[in-house]
């Protein structure tokens, strides 16, 4: 696999977990400010989603390195 290709996956990879990062922030805030808890809950379903995702996705990378790596 070409490695401007392993450089995108793990680029994305990067922005996936600084989202989960960023999303997580924003649901702490509203949850301290007590403002709308179904945003929260909203906020908070999203980051799930990020984070379920998150070790299949970086798993997958490695897999893909060590595949082109042999």
């Amino acid at each position: 696999m070409p490695d401007s290709l392993h450089h995108a996956l793990e680029k994305i990879y990067e922005n996936q977990v600084a989202l989960a990062a960023a999303i997580e922030e924003l649901a702490l805030w509203i949850e301290v400010r007590g403002d709308d808890a179904a945003t929260a809950g909203s906020v908070r379903d999203a980051l799930d989603t990020l984070e379920r995702n998150a070790e299949p996705i970086g798993r997958w990378i490695a897999e893909l390195h060590g595949i082109s790596g042999q």
